[in-house]
Parts: C-alpha cells; structure tokens; sequence
C-alpha cells in the first residue's frame, strides 16, 4: 500500500491508496481543496466540519448532474444505435430487392438473346 500526504485547507493528511494510484489521490484532493477555498471564500471561517460537509455536498450535486447527463448520452445512444440498425436493415433490404431485379433483368436479357439467335 502506498502512503501520500495531501493538502486540505492548509491541513496536511496522510492517506493510504493502491500503488500508483498516488497521482490520482493528489489530483482528487486538490479538486476537493478547491471546493472547501471556494465555500471559505464565500462563507468566511465557519468551521473545519462545516466547510468538509458543505464541500461534500456540492461534489454529490456534481456527480448527481454528470450522472444525469450520462443517463441522457446512454439514452441517445441507445436511439442512435437503433435507427442505425433499423438503416442497416432497410438498406440490406434494399440491396435484397436490386439484386433480385438485376437478377430478373440478367434473366430477361438472356432469354431475348437465345430468342434472337434462334430468328437469326
């Protein structure tokens, strides 16, 4: 297990994670910190635990509309995929259809030419 110290409002942390992991725990703590200094600069010194559950708060309402948006992208998705498919089957029918009349045609054209050299 790795250890890093990390930095929130001025505090330092000590935290353990996975191997090489470090990086992303200093990231996630720095976007945190960001969020506290914002509530602090807001709300002044309305202390440690307070500003902690306001931060929290404000990441929850973060994820909350990223996963409504990931919700809607899934659900556009889900249509895209469908009206491509629906596409894709017409067009293979299409195609199912040309080839037949070509075939037809095919047919029809050597039929007239074993007609035509019997005349001649």
């Amino acid at each position: 297990m790795a250890q890093v110290t990390v930095s929130i409002d001025g505090k330092q942390y000590r935290m353990a994670c996975d191997e090489g992991q470090e990086e992303h725990l200093i990231d996630l703590a720095e976007r945190f910190d960001r969020y506290v200094s914002h509530l602090k600069d807001s709300f002044g010194e309305i202390g440690d635990q307070r500003l902690t559950v306001m931060a929290g708060i404000m990441v929850m309402d973060e994820l909350s509309e990223l996963q409504k948006r990931v919700k809607g992208m899934e659900s556009e998705v889900l249509t895209l995929r469908k009206t491509r498919d629906d596409a894709l089957t017409k067009a293979d029918k299409n195609d199912s259809v040309l080839t037949n009349a070509l075939g037809a045609l095919a047919q029809r054209m050597e039929d007239l030419t074993t007609t035509l050299a019997v005349k001649s």
